[in-house]
Parts: structure tokens; sequence; C-alpha cells
């Protein structure tokens, strides 16, 4: 009996042990898997912050083009510029973005847009202004800019929907909790900031 007793006791020690390592090994694992689907939603946001920049860089081109011409409406110009710099003093840290980080962030954005389209409507009764080559250069890198704006936001509501759905399966989901991985923001497709540019016209 005593053996008896001192195999069971062996067998339950053994049978901790590997209870332990299977959850040390599936904690691990687990863990390094969200820090990658992390970094992937980091890197697809600096993404779409770069492009976002590369719009906002074309501006100052913009209204040196668009003042040349005098009898251009200021106004609607203005709007664009403070626009921009509207859009640009907003800086989110993707590794802690909320809901309203992003609806701040797009809606700043989407002004931009609006502004621009805005513009771009006036530009349209100044057929000199239009036919700027200045002006065309815009349009063609302004088109390219907002078509990649479009692609990698879908790449980042992608990554970010892989993470969201792998840190809320269970069990996942305690692991998740327990180590502090939170649910990432995506991008809404009615605010409308990361929709393709009405093509200009001819």
């Amino acid at each position: 009996m005593k053996n008896k007793g001192c195999l069971s006791a062996g067998t339950i020690g053994i049978a901790l042990l590997v209870i332990v390592a299977i959850l040390f090994f599936w904690g691990k694992n687990g863990y390094n898997n969200f820090v990658a689907q992390e970094q992937e939603v980091i890197t697809k946001w600096a993404n779409v912050e770069t492009v976002y920049q590369k719009r906002a860089n074309l501006i100052p081109n913009l209204e040196r083009t668009v003042k040349s011409y005098s009898k251009f409406e200021q106004e609607t110009l203005t709007k664009v510029v403070e626009a921009r710099s509207k859009a640009t003093s907003i800086n989110i840290d993707p590794s802690n973005m909320t809901e309203q980080d992003l609806a701040r962030f797009q809606a700043a954005q989407g002004e931009l847009s609006g502004s621009l389209s805005r513009l771009m409507a006036v530009v349209e009764q100044y057929p000199n202004l239009k036919a700027d080559q200045q002006y065309i250069n815009f349009q063609r890198e302004y088109t390219a800019i907002e078509n990649s704006i479009r692609t990698e936001t879908v790449y980042y509501n992608q990554a970010v929907q892989k993470y969201n759905t792998s840190i809320k399966q269970f069990p996942n989901n305690i692991l998740a909790n327990f180590t502090n991985f939170k649910e990432k923001p995506a991008f809404k497709a009615e605010a409308g900031a990361e929709k393709a540019p009405e093509a200009f016209s001819e």
C-alpha cells in the first residue's frame, strides 16, 4: 500500500508538471502571438500615417500654385490650409489608441478631404489654373495618394480585425486580459476618410 501511495503521489506530481508545462507553453506562444499581431497593427498604422502625411505635404505646392492666380477665391484656399494644420497636429500612439483617438483623427482628415474637394470644384471655374502644369502635377499625385490611403486603411483594418479576433477568442481572451492586451479601433467606412477621390474633369 505504501508503494502504491508513493506511486500515486509521483504520478500526481508528474501530471501537475505536465499541466504546468502545457500552460507555460500555451501562455508563451499566445503572448508572443499577441505581440506579433499588435506589432503588425502598429506597422500598418505607420503606413496609414505616412500616406496621410504625403497628402499633407502636397498642399504647400498647391497653395503656391493657386496663389499665383490673383482672382482665385482665397477663402477656399485658406480653409484647406487651416484643415491641413489641424490634421497634421493630431498625434496618436498606436499602442494605446482608443476609438475616440481614431475618430478624432478621421474627423480631421475628413475635414481636409472635404476642403480639398471644394477647392478643386472651384478650380473648375478657372480654365487657366486648371490647365497649369503644377496643378496638373498636383492632381496626379493627389489621386495616387488618395488611392494609397484607401489601400493602407484597408490593410490596417485587416490587421486590427485579426488581432482583435485573436485576443477575444476563448481561451486567448483569458490570457489577453491577464497580460493587458486590449482591443484596437478600426477605421469606420462611413467616415469617408479612406474613400477614393472623385475623378478629375478633363
